[in-house]
């Protein structure tokens, strides 16, 4: 029969009583294994409060919760725009989105629904973004 101190499980070169690289039973793993659960958000970079200016040109009003950066546009402006005098593509030319907007003004804004919805959508949506990709401020 096997030696009761001999793991079979064990790596070439082990000492006995040392975990292996996943760790064994009732001990630790290698540090810098990671944990179980759910992914925690990420801390804002620069250590900022949400929302709050950074200095961070690709974040000029800082980053949301899950670390994704402001807009320096307002989704208020962007949706009221698009709703008011959207057959012009006022509010996607606003936000940066230039082809929406240029299809919005050739068709005035799809005879006023495309732009009625798209104004609704953009009010409604809570990740909605200008051109950069960025989360547009409420």
């Amino acid at each position: 029969m096997s030696d009761p101190q001999q793991n079979p499980y064990s790596q070439p070169g082990q000492q006995p009583g040392q975990p292996g690289p996943y760790g064994a039973p009732g001990q630790p793993g290698q540090p810098g294994q990671p944990g179980y659960g759910y992914p925690q958000a990420p801390p804002a970079p620069g250590g900022a409060a949400p929302g709050q200016y950074t200095g961070d040109p690709n974040a000029p009003y800082g980053y949301d919760p899950y670390g994704r950066p402001y807009s320096d546009k307002s989704k208020i402006t962007a949706g009221l725009l698009t709703l008011l005098v959207g057959t012009f593509g006022i509010g996607r030319f606003y936000t940066g989105h230039i082809g929406i907007g240029i299809g919005q003004l050739l068709t005035l804004g799809g005879c006023g629904i495309w732009s009625m919805i798209d104004g609704i959508i953009t009010l409604t949506k809570s990740d909605a973004t200008d051109a950069q990709g960025r989360i547009l401020r409420s």
